[in-house]
């Protein structure tokens, strides 16, 4: 593997500055902003990848597009890459496999290969940035599988803590593979967020002390060369105590220099409340799928932002020094990860069953767990013809669920983590189990499930898009031999909440109706009449539920009622 890095060795700056006809990609761009007199902040773009998604953004007085932005980024890196490193050992760098946020929607990914594409680079595939980092722990550490026995059985929370995002994975080493058990991202606490706290601290920390009126204020271009000085300064911090901000002539009104020791208890003191949001967003990531913070056997921290002592040190008090791991190679985890993963030609699978809830509790199984996630430019597609078991409301809802543990066979008594619904009109007039409903089920090469609903008297139809999915990889030549321990797996996930009442069956059979339903179209059905249908226990306790007391017209099961006509 060889790691492509700018001349200073580190990553390359996703910065990107226009100056006429010339774009000046990564560090050159970035410096310049520090550089008094060169352009000014609007013609440069910083992370441009939070911008994916937009229709367009305006850079120096000159409408661009996003799409077109980040590709200026990639077209830089392949040429850097291809210009620093033995050509003939890189190829002709055109494919690749693209780690991204977990929290990225469909349309952003859309837009993400569209801009690998200008720039002549097709996408084998996409992964979540902090399953990237652990396949890459996991695969370049000295001993993969004696890593990977020591972890067997065992749930590894990966902390992605960089410069837009904190992304998180909570995932399950299991014999051969790897699987997401949950994920989970916030952009209100990424290292940017961090630097713009502590600017605006020191500058109003530094005006309390010397006086500076408010109407003092600095240009645009001093407050984004501050910004800069704020993340180096940051950064410094992490191995130094006391770090100096000067910038002369930032108030221009009273030509006074900003100049302000920042100490680390300081710093610590000013980005606490970020620190605590994003500790916080671990916490509620874990109780979402009952899992206790001594139930992690491995902490490992990616990121710019995994070097700064504060936060380091929060994530030492919630789970232990001892299972808290940063590599030496945390800012470039990552992509290591995206490398080894596109080496050894690892193709993602989806890591839990898709289902639809259907009437009466039961579940059909739309895409199988383990089923492998389509390649540039496939899909994965899956049709089903259903019927409408109660059209009393006039809408047939296809809730689409997903197991919240990791099960080969999911029982129906096991909990469900809730997707979305989608619903399709239905006709009212039509008796239960006579319309015709179609489901349409795929998954992209974007990783993006979508759902297409029909219904055939109403002619209606409905579609949905849920990105939000978790995933399993093949752990590298795992020798699959070691039992698995199960002393980790997670509780029961709380549960409560309202729930839709689902309407749909994929099979004629009246005993799904709902009783209230079926009394409408069937009444001789609770007559108890030989020879005829007879609706079940469930369906005449549903019918009476709905059904006021004979006797005094209370509502059934209404403490009240005395008269004992459910019976």
């Amino acid at each position: 593997m060889i790691d492509s890095l700018d001349e200073s060795g580190l990553p390359y700056p996703s910065v990107v500055r226009y100056e006429g006809e010339e774009v000046i990609v990564g560090r050159e761009a970035r410096e310049a902003l520090e550089d008094v007199g060169l352009g000014v902040h609007g013609n440069t773009v910083r992370s441009p990848k939070f911008l994916l998604g937009q229709e367009a953004v305006t850079v120096g007085g000159v409408e661009r597009s996003p799409i077109d932005i980040v590709a200026d980024v990639i077209r830089h890196v392949r040429s850097e890459s291809l210009t620093r490193s033995r050509r003939k050992a890189l190829g002709a760098a055109d494919r690749a496999v693209v780690t991204i946020p977990v929290n990225m929607n469909g349309p952003r990914r859309a837009a993400l290969r569209e801009a690998f594409a200008q720039a002549d680079i097709s996408i084998a595939q996409f992964v979540h940035e902090p399953f990237a980092a652990l396949y890459g722990y996991i695969r370049g550490s000295d001993d993969p599988q004696s890593l990977v026995r020591k972890l067997k059985g065992r749930n590894v929370l990966v902390v992605d803590w960089g410069g837009g995002t904190l992304d998180l994975t909570l995932c399950r080493v299991e014999p051969g593979r790897i699987v997401q058990l949950r994920n989970g991202a916030t952009e209100d606490v990424g290292g940017d967020q961090f630097d713009q706290v502590i600017r605006d601290e020191v500058v109003g920390r530094f005006a309390v002390r010397h006086g500076i009126e408010d109407t003092d204020v600095p240009t645009p271009e001093a407050r984004l060369r501050l910004l800069q000085s704020a993340e180096r300064n940051k950064i410094d911090l992490s191995y130094r105590q006391v770090v100096t901000f000067y910038t002369p002539g930032y108030f221009p009104q009273s030509d006074t220099a900003l100049e302000y020791s920042l100490s680390r208890t300081e710093l610590d003191e000013i980005t606490r409340r970020l620190v605590e949001s994003g500790i916080g967003k671990i916490d509620s990531l874990l109780e979402s799928v009952g899992v206790a913070p001594g139930q992690i056997s491995l902490c490992l921290v990616a990121g710019g932002m995994a070097a700064m002592p504060s936060i380091r040190s929060s994530l030492h008090e919630m789970f232990g020094p001892e299972r808290v791991v940063i590599p030496k190679n945390s800012a470039t985890l990552v992509s290591q990860g995206a490398a080894w993963i596109a080496h050894d030609s690892q193709t993602l699978v989806l890591a839990k069953q898709i289902e639809l809830e259907m009437a009466r509790g039961s579940r059909l199984p739309l895409l199988r767990a383990g089923t492998p996630m389509p390649s540039d430019g496939d899909v994965r597609h899956e049709r089903f013809d259903l019927y409408c078991t109660d059209p009393t409301d006039g809408t047939a809802k296809f809730s689409i669920v997903t197991p919240t543990a990791i099960a080969d066979q999911p029982q129906a008594s096991d909990p469900r983590t809730f997707l979305g619904t989608t619903t399709v009109k239905v006709d009212t007039a039509a008796p239960p189990l006579v319309e015709r409903l179609n489901l349409n089920v795929e998954i992209d090469d974007d990783l993006i499930l979508h759902v297409n609903a029909f219904s055939t008297q109403r002619a209606d139809r409905s579609k949905a898009s849920y990105f939000d999915l978790e995933f399993g990889i093949a752990l590298p030549n795992d020798d699959n031999t070691d039992p698995v321990d199960k002393t980790d797996q997670p509780a029961d996930p709380p549960k409560g909440g309202l729930v839709v009442r689902a309407n749909v069956a994929a099979e004629k059979d009246d005993d799904l109706i709902p009783g209230d339903v079926l009394y409408k179209s069937k009444p001789h059905a609770f007559a108890r009449m030989p020879g005829r249908y007879q609706a079940t226990e469930d369906q005449r306790l549903e019918h009476l539920y709905y059904k006021p007391c004979a006797v005094c017209k209370r509502q059934w099961g209404d403490p009240a009622c005395r008269c004992a006509t459910a019976s």
